[in-house]
């Protein structure tokens, strides 16, 4: 185990940290073992292989395979998925029609089996390279250093642009119809547009129902081919300003334009603006660029995350924020790794050799 000083602590309190923290388990517990010295604001604690911040689909999947591979791994989480709006999980071989807090519950207790990985229910509020490791301030105030370190915080949807969409939203306000589609079929559905892309949901969603509606929301121009593509689908599409919500939330029954007329539907799809969940990719350097949806860090040719002040894209893997991680194989387990962080696990032989390469 190594433990690392803050080096903001001056050399009076050196003799006492060791002095005080001499017998481990008075101080230690089986999870995360860590130990405490204040001094003003900064508090000391354990250094680990690789810390994993965000506990959701992404980032157990890369702490599996890291506890596989013997690593001290702690995962810190704010308990505050994207997909927390979700009531049911679909097109998840195997766990079709669970929830996905049912499905984090069970990958976290299997984790959780690996005497190397720890758990920690706290966020994560700021990061920064010092020389060769990561240190990771919590909200709590623990400040926690690895050798590597993973970003799997994923983004949030921007829910204010419309009173009401909050409330609705899993409900009866749907992100994707090959998750939420089922449960609509045959009612009256809508396509709210906030880009290009609403054009091709639009097109996809009468495989779900025959009453569907394009809002263009002053958002999606469309050509004279697209309304005709549209009509042949059997989509209706109103050009006026979604201007409310109607019905009682979380339920849906229809919206109101800014001429003063009601569209009467059920669900609606749309995308919402999205940005980072966390700013820890903007302290940590990483440049970005904006995508249809919102802001997303930006990659080289070969798909690999730039860093700003160490832009070596062959020693980093590619953030990614797909739901397509889920979806079988390994693909579960991508592992973005920041600067120096990419573990040589094919390297890995013996344990000596482990801790050759981690020292």
């Amino acid at each position: 185990m190594r433990y690392k000083r803050s080096s903001r602590i001056s050399r009076h309190f050196v003799s006492l940290k060791f002095r005080v923290f001499s017998t481990k388990t008075d101080f230690f517990n089986t999870h995360e073992i860590y130990h405490h010295l204040i001094v003003g604001s900064i508090i000391t604690s354990m250094s680990y292989d690789v810390i994993v911040i965000g506990g959701s689909f992404a980032g157990l999947s890369a702490a599996l395979q890291l506890a596989g591979s013997r690593r001290r791994v702690l995962v810190m989480d704010s308990g505050e998925p994207r997909n927390r709006f979700a009531k049911f999980s679909h097109g998840f071989f195997g766990h079709d029609g669970q929830t996905p807090s049912a499905l984090l519950v069970k990958a976290r207790s299997q984790l959780l089996s690996y005497s190397t990985v720890s758990f920690v229910d706290d966020m994560a509020t700021h990061s920064a390279k010092a020389g060769e490791e990561f240190v990771v301030t919590a909200a709590t105030g623990i400040v926690r250093t690895a050798s590597r370190l993973i970003l799997a915080t994923g983004v949030r949807d921007n829910l204010s642009t419309i009173p009401g969409l909050q409330e609705r939203w899993g409900e009866s306000m749907l992100h994707c119809f090959y998750c939420h589609g089922y449960e609509v079929a045959g009612r009256r559905l809508g396509v709210l547009a906030t880009s290009d892309r609403s054009f091709q949901t639009a097109m996809l969603l009468p495989d779900w129902s025959d009453h569907v509606t394009l809002f263009t929301n002053g958002v999606l121009t469309l050509s004279s081919e697209q309304l005709a593509d549209l009509r042949t689908r059997g989509v209706s599409v109103e050009t006026a300003p979604v201007v409310a919500l109607l019905g009682d939330a979380p339920a849906l029954s229809g919206l109101r334009l800014d001429d003063g007329r009601i569209i009467s539907v059920d669900a609606v799809f749309m995308s919402p603006r999205t940005g980072m969940a966390s700013p820890l990719a903007d302290q940590l350097g990483c440049e970005f660029d904006q995508g249809p949806s919102g802001p997303f860090i930006r990659t080289s040719a070969d798909k690999q995350a730039t860093v700003g002040w160490r832009c070596r894209p062959s020693r980093t893997q590619r953030f990614v924020g797909s739901c397509r991680w889920r979806n079988g194989g390994n693909l579960g387990a991508p592992i973005p790794y920041f600067a120096s962080a990419r573990l040589s696990l094919t390297r890995v032989r013996n344990l000596s050799e482990r801790e050759s390469i981690l020292r």
